[in-house]
């Protein structure tokens, strides 16, 4: 698993503006099929990126089409009632993303994940969007994140 530092300069702001950037680039590659790295370059030039944390947008966009399969095999499973093409665009985007960074991304916390996804979905996504997001990701996290997802209940 990927464990890397947080990027020199990191914030939860900038973190904040890497996911909002990464979900829609990840929209954008779901929608119209472009390269990555086209896309990529397409944000970097359209987009003020000096309040991003352009490394973090660089991996959840480029991460997770590298994991794709893996990662809807995490969430799959927990979409009661739902089949993969009956979600909306900005949703598939904001699992795909979202299971990435709990898979690959132990320098998160698991909660910071969830509600970034959350956030985002309430912002982008469907009405009630948001609610779906969170009741999948809580059953990805117990299972990709046990041992964080167990010490959080336990401390409560």
């Amino acid at each position: 698993m990927n464990n890397p530092a947080p990027s020199k300069g990191a914030t939860a702001a900038t973190r904040r503006m890497a996911r909002h950037y990464a979900m829609q680039a990840l929209y954008q590659w779901q929608m119209a099929g472009s390269s990555l790295n086209v896309i990529e370059a397409e944000f970097r030039t359209d987009n003020d990126m000096k309040n991003v944390d352009v490394d973090y947008f660089h991996d959840l966009l480029h991460g997770v089409p590298q994991h794709l399969s893996e990662l809807e095999a995490l969430f799959a499973p927990h979409m009661v009632e739902r089949a993969l093409n009956e979600l909306d665009p900005v949703t598939q985007a904001l699992l795909r993303m979202s299971c990435y960074e709990l898979k690959y991304r132990l320098d998160v916390p698991y909660k910071v994940v969830i509600n970034e996804a959350v956030s985002l979905a309430k912002k982008f996504g469907a009405e009630d969007a948001h609610k779906f997001i969170n009741g999948v990701l809580d059953k990805v996290s117990a299972q990709v994140r046990a041992p964080e997802v167990q010490a959080h209940r336990a401390a409560r």
